[in-house]
């Protein structure tokens, strides 16, 4: 991640919607970042498995766990879908308010938002996302770091994003904004190839 379109321009979703769509992007402040191309197996495989998780521990309550790609509009206040200049899709995320919900995506900060790291996207991810996610209020963001097998953690506490909390991915993990969640580690890391 992290190349911007070579214009340069101001860009917002109504321009995203126009685009081609076998290139995926996202907005950051009207920015266009090019997405990476499709992650590896392993990647995907984590991606899978904390979707699968959090959406079974979620059947028959009101949140709503959802997969990439899915756009996540972030308004700035209450300017129209078309003049909104940030969209992103994480990995994972869980909307609780199903006002937020809509054919396009989610319009608004998601309660929970999983980014799995890759080389390509690390920076972007730990950074600039983080940033983003703490402003536009993701009450949890949790960065997944399949090579180390670490899990880092931010909680949204009076709008900020405290001190950083540093798991290693075994055992299990509650979703501290969502208690109904827990990630089981040990089957998953199993399956890792030891090279990743």
């Amino acid at each position: 991640m992290g190349l911007a379109l070579k214009d340069n321009q101001y860009h917002c979703y109504g321009d995203y919607l126009n685009w081609q769509e076998d290139i995926r992007y996202e907005l950051i402040d009207g920015d266009a970042y090019l997405m990476a191309p499709a992650p590896d197996l392993a990647h995907q495989d984590v991606v899978g498995e904390i979707f699968r998780q959090a959406a079974n521990a979620l059947l028959g309550r009101p949140c709503r766990a959802l997969i990439a790609p899915v756009d996540v509009r972030l308004p700035k206040q209450d300017e129209a879908d078309e003049r909104i200049d940030t969209v992103v899709q994480p990995d994972v995320l869980v909307v609780c308010d199903s006002n937020k919900l809509d054919r396009r995506g989610v319009r608004g900060a998601p309660d929970w938002v999983v980014e799995v790291l890759s080389p390509s996207t690390a920076g972007h991810d730990q950074i600039k996302k983080r940033q983003l996610y703490e402003h536009h209020g993701v009450r949890e963001y949790w960065l997944i770091h399949p090579v180390d097998r670490v899990l880092t953690i931010y909680r949204l506490v009076n709008g900020e994003y405290g001190k950083a909390e540093l798991y290693e991915l075994r055992g299990e993990t509650a979703v501290g904004v969502l208690p109904d969640i827990v990630i089981q580690w040990d089957d998953l890391v199993e399956r890792l190839p030891s090279d990743y």
